[in-house]
């Protein structure tokens, strides 16, 4: 992903102006979001009126005027797509045009908060003590306050000016929170005034959305000075991780550059120093939720202690919340996806035999001689309600085709499961968990590998890391035929290799548990893909693996093999 690159250092300490980085808004769309935050401000000072015993006459002027607001909305929002269509889609101008859609689009939401509460308004009785009616002015006066820093906020780009809209938040939280106590105390006490309790206890909640509206434009107006999608905790994580490096790395401005998004939900980032032929990528950022980020770091950490070399190493953590972010540093190279896809011939041999030669050492100093079942079959039934939700044309009863009758995928999972229980793997070693082609960096000048993403090592049945590595090749979405001949012949290359090691380590059940664990990640793989031909064959693949186990007989068990260039064929 391209995007304008901003300095941290700017961001952050505001040592200079954002006029060089402004939000790039058209005339028209300034003036319509300026008379759409006069128009919201009008609103909210009528809404103060009806707390002050002019909801009849004000709450009317309210509603009249429920057009307006969404008008100027949709001008907007039209605007917008007119400048994209006419003047390009360039990642700055799409994010400053795409900023002004998401902050009208919160502001006509208080709108229709203001309307709503218009009718809340009406079914209180005004003379309830109980209802605590003075503290919704104070509350109101916060949310103009936000909605009047918002024309300078975009105009200037400034982050700072962000900030504040963004923690007025956090005070209307709180005095939600007093007036939700009170209401919900009084409503289990049983109240004679229950109507008039519910409508308060929502009015407060209209007036807490408020508040998560000026979150969402005050971190919509962030986002675009940074040039890539942010929150609140996530800014304060770049942050604290930029003050590391600043104190760290003495290389000059830094900039932040989006890589990538996982599908937990982190966000990857690159951390550059200098700038033009002289920048220098210095640390990857990456921000989620903490329990995954908590485990990637656990994870780097065991592999520091259990086969130093191979993880990067952590720059800084930090924690906010349910959220956390990692500093990790920046290893050299490139990613064997990328080798696969766009290196030469040589250097995809060279890289494959760093590979196995790398897998070979950790797997034999690694070594544990207490067996370790993987449960390739429960990991496929734990998927299996996503797989369904994507492919539901999967989740099919038993069939009978001429004669020959077809179980369930269930039945067939059920019966593997029982087979599988009988099926250990011999000793256990220090796996990756996620061994994709994307999680391999290979450095050709120093020749060597390392691994990132660890959030799932632990000590396991290397069939896990092989069979996982094998249908990240498959899955891998390349219609040419040569390279797609280029990536079936890696898989089958890695697959002789595991299969060597695995005879010289005496693994005599490796060829059974390699079918299963192929059988989990072709048919888990399915619920990333849309396309049906590709999925179709994937679970294809799937069920013949395991079908193929099954109907081994038990005296021929060991001599099973794996139908390899049959199943990973162009």
């Amino acid at each position: 992903t391209s995007c304008s690159f901003v300095s941290l250092s700017v961001v952050f300490y505001h040592r200079a102006s954002f006029k060089e980085n402004a939000m790039k808004v058209p005339k028209n769309i300034r003036e319509n979001l300026r008379f759409l935050c006069i128009e919201i401000d009008s609103l909210l000072e009528s809404l103060d009126a009806c707390f002050h015993g002019e909801a009849s006459v004000q709450g009317r002027r309210i509603l009249d005027r429920a057009g307006y607001a969404y008008n100027l909305k949709v001008r907007i929002h039209n605007a917008s797509l007119q400048q994209l269509f006419e003047n390009g889609k360039s990642e700055n101008n799409a994010m400053s045009l795409r900023a002004a859609e998401f902050i009208s689009t919160d502001l006509e939401r208080i709108a229709e908060l203001c309307r709503e509460s218009v009718k809340q308004i009406s079914g209180l009785d005004e003379a309830l003590s109980e209802l605590s009616l003075d503290s919704y002015p104070p509350m109101l006066d916060l949310v103009r306050e936000g909605i009047g820093l918002i024309g300078a906020a975009v105009r200037n780009s400034d982050s700072r000016q962000a900030l504040k809209i963004g923690q007025l938040k956090n005070h209307i939280d709180r005095s939600h929170q007093k007036l939700y106590r009170s209401y919900t105390s009084a409503l289990k006490a049983k109240s004679k005034h229950t109507e008039s309790l519910v409508n308060a206890l929502f009015l407060a909640h209209n007036l807490e959305q408020m508040g998560d509206a000026l979150r969402n434009i005050s971190e919509t107006i962030i986002s675009a000075n940074i040039g890539q999608p942010v929150n609140f905790e996530r800014y304060h994580a770049l942050q604290t991780s930029v003050e590391y490096l600043e104190s760290e790395v003495l290389r000059g401005e830094l900039t932040v550059e989006p890589i990538a998004e996982t599908r937990s939900g982190s966000v990857i980032s690159g951390v550059n120093a200098g700038t033009g032929k002289a920048k220098e990528t210095v640390a990857i950022f990456k921000e989620g939720q903490k329990r995954k980020l908590k485990e990637e770091r656990q994870g780097v950490k065991s592999w520091h202690e259990i086969y130093p070399g191979l993880a990067p190493r952590i720059l800084s953590y930090k924690k906010r919340g349910q959220s956390a972010a990692l500093l990790i540093e920046h290893l050299p190279g490139l990613t064997f996806e990328q080798i696969l896809l766009n290196g030469d011939e040589r250097q995809l041999v060279k890289c494959l035999e760093r590979l196995d030669s790398t897998l070979q050492s950790v797997w034999t100093e690694t070594r544990n001689n207490t067996p370790v079942a993987a449960g390739f079959i429960a990991q496929t039934n734990k998927r299996l309600p996503e797989i369904y939700k994507i492919h539901p044309e999967f989740e099919q009863g038993k069939s009978d085709i001429c004669g020959l009758k077809r179980p369930s995928l269930e039945t067939l999972l059920m019966n593997a499961a029982q087979f599988e229980s009988t099926l250990a793997a011999p000793y256990s070693v220090y796996i990756h968990g996620d061994f994709n082609v994307d999680n391999i960096i290979y450095d050709p000048a120093e020749e060597r590998i390392n691994f990132i993403d660890l959030h799932r090592s632990r000590y396991m049945d290397y069939v896990q890391d092989v069979s996982v590595f094998m249908v990240s090749n498959y899955r891998l979405q390349i219609l040419d035929l040569e390279i797609r001949r280029r990536i079936m012949a890696v898989a089958r290359a890695f697959c002789e290799w595991a299969r060597r090691f695995a005879s010289k380590q005496g693994d005599t059940t490796f060829e059974l548990r390699l079918a299963l664990g192929l059988a989990r990640s072709f048919i888990s793989s399915t619920r990333f893909t849309l396309d049906k031909s590709q999925a179709q064959r994937m679970y294809l693949r799937s069920c013949y693996l395991i079908e193929s186990v099954l109907n081994t007989p038990p005296n021929e068990a060991l001599a099973y093999k794996v139908p390899v260039k049959e199943i990973f064929i162009a």
